[in-house]
């Protein structure tokens, strides 16, 4: 199948599907006319990297991953070295998590703060421009 039909089948935008294959995710093979032709097997391992990337992980993780894939939701085969990286990985999540939860606690602070002296006097400049969102 082309990428079109790969597209349709998986809901995967082509650019994305290029992208995939540029990153070792996702082979195709060249029809005489130069056009990307892809396998059935295409439409699961399509899949698999999109349940893989809704976990956080990176084309990177992924490309070590897939050869212990099996389905679409995949199953990952439990080798040492699949759960060492994935541990790895998980590690850095949590690692993330924790510093977003201690900047939503600060952040918190500042807000409740700056509630509790709503109606004092304070400098006009101090509250000129507004935070980005």
């Amino acid at each position: 199948m082309r990428i079109g039909e790969l597209s349709r089948r998986t809901g995967v935008k082509a650019h994305q599907l290029r992208y995939y294959e540029a990153q070792g995710l996702l082979e195709a093979d060249r029809g005489t006319n130069g056009y990307r032709e892809y396998d059935d097997a295409a439409v699961v391992r399509v899949k698999q990297i999109r349940h893989l990337l809704g976990a956080g992980l990176s084309s990177e993780d992924i490309a070590y991953l897939l050869p212990c894939a099996v389905g679409e939701a995949p199953e990952l085969l439990g080798c040492p070295e699949l759960l060492a990286a994935m541990r790895t990985r998980l590690r850095r999540l949590d690692d993330q998590m924790e510093r977003l939860a201690r900047s939503r606690d600060a952040l918190a602070g500042y807000i409740d703060a700056a509630e509790r002296t709503d109606g004092e006097t304070r400098p006009l400049f101090a509250c000129v421009e507004p935070l980005s969102a």
